[in-house]
């Protein structure tokens, strides 16, 4: 018969080291997974083009233009592309309406 005898104190410790060890070997692999997405979102930052100036928002379906922005309004659409400040000032002139968020009709010093 075979008689078993109780875990020893080392033994538990030994076993609690062992649970520890793997514990930190996956903490470090979250700590590097998370670091190599720092560094993407890092790099997609820099690649990322300047928001322009100005944008116009245009109509659904590429409609006639609905608002004139100033660059990064956070009401633009997804419908927006960039423009030059005459651009800009010249849809202003041809009753684009300005944002009524940013107010480029000011930026541009286009009032009514």
């Amino acid at each position: 018969m075979n008689e078993s005898r109780p875990p020893t104190r080392l033994d538990l410790l030994r076993f609690l080291e062992r649970v520890q060890v793997g514990d930190l070997k996956r903490t470090r692999g979250w700590i590097a997974d998370e670091e190599r997405r720092e560094a993407e979102r890092r790099r997609g930052e820099r690649a990322r083009p300047p928001v322009p100036d100005w944008v116009i928002e245009q109509g659904l379906g590429g409609r006639a233009p609905v608002y004139v922005h100033v660059g990064g309004c956070h009401m633009a659409g997804k419908r927006v592309r960039g423009v030059a400040r005459d651009a800009a000032r010249r849809a202003l002139a041809e009753n684009v309406d300005p944002c009524p968020h940013c107010r480029p009709d000011t930026g541009l010093g286009v009032l009514d």
